[in-house]
């Protein structure tokens, strides 16, 4: 029997991160030790909320959820995304309360603390603004040092930006963090625009794990505001499925093909800030190069979303 992967997802739920959470719960390939939560799409105590709610929806509040960074390392996050996932994160729709408190603990010693005790390397699945990693990597590096891999959901190497002509969100939402990210050893996969673009689930594929049972419907009347704006900002007829797609690479690697770059962020405050600066001439050697998503099997990444997504409810049945 192939061991299971030590997973923490370290995120800022926002629709599609609330669909990468379940995606995670549903795929017997990983266990789920903890979520962190950090600013993004709507302020810390909105995510922090949204990750115990997600988890109860799915009857997983035995993961342990610690809040993390409620802004960026040094400038202010513009903007949040309210106009995207609802004013409260999860596009209107109010989950049940989770009976789980909060972990006491800070974040970012959660995950240090975690990463140490692991008999076993452990992999981060970062889908929301880098900070806590970051802040991991400055105050912990003994314990950053033990992941065995970090899939950041972020940036863009050809398709420019989503949030500005440069930037994808989550780079955007704190640049600087973001670069010290993509300098590290740690060993990176960058999930960006790129390969989350062209992975768009379907109403059709929506439907069919909405109709499996409760915990299925719930997930597609999430995703109804997330389809309406996928329609004006991208122009599909359906949900691109950003921050599902980097949990799938966590489960399935090499669902995605990818290749060895260098990776500059910038941090300067001019039109370019956030863009992710790829050296796609060349396979790079360099210790602190990332693995670049460059291309998908977007069929297979959306069959198992769907897939797992439709046996959430049949394994509660």
């Amino acid at each position: 029997m192939t061991p299971r992967i030590p997973l923490v997802i370290d995120t800022d739920p926002g629709i599609d991160d609330a669909l990468a959470i379940l995606l995670a719960l549903a795929s017997p390939e990983v266990d789920l030790r903890l979520v962190t939560t950090v600013h993004g799409n709507v302020d810390l105590e909105l995510t922090t909320e949204n990750a115990l709610r997600v988890l109860h929806l799915a009857g997983r509040s035995d993961v342990p959820v610690a809040a993390g960074a409620r802004a960026s390392l040094i400038h202010p996050q513009p903007e949040r995304a309210g106009h995207v996932h609802g004013a409260e994160g999860l596009g209107g729709v109010q989950l049940p309360p989770s009976p789980a408190p909060t972990d006491p603990r800070p974040a970012v010693i959660a995950l240090a603390e975690l990463l140490m005790d692991s008999a076993e390397p452990v992999t981060v699945a970062a889908i929301g603004p880098l900070t806590n990693i970051a802040l991991l990597l400055a105050v912990h590096p003994e314990a950053a040092a033990r992941i065995d891999r970090l899939v950041v959901m972020g940036g863009s190497a050809t398709r420019g930006g989503n949030v500005t002509a440069a930037a994808e969100f989550n780079i955007w939402s704190d640049p600087e963090a973001a670069a010290a990210v993509f300098v590290s050893t740690v060993p990176t996969v960058m999930v960006g625009l790129d390969v989350t673009l062209p992975t768009v689930l379907t109403v059709e594929g929506i439907a069919r794990f909405a109709a499996a049972g409760p915990v299925g419907a719930t997930a597609a009347a999430v995703l109804q505001q997330y389809l309406d704006h996928a329609r004006g900002a991208y122009g599909v007829p359906g949900v691109v499925v950003h921050d599902a797609l980097a949990l799938t690479e966590v489960i399935a690697p090499g669902t995605l093909g990818t290749v060895r770059r260098d990776v500059v962020v910038d941090t300067t405050l001019g039109a370019g800030r956030g863009q992710t600066l790829v050296d796609r001439r060349s396979v790079s050697a360099s210790p602190t190069a990332v693995e670049v998503a460059e291309s998908v099997d977007s069929a297979a990444a959306l069959d198992l979303l769907v897939s797992r997504l439709a046996g959430l409810d049949q394994d509660r049945g």
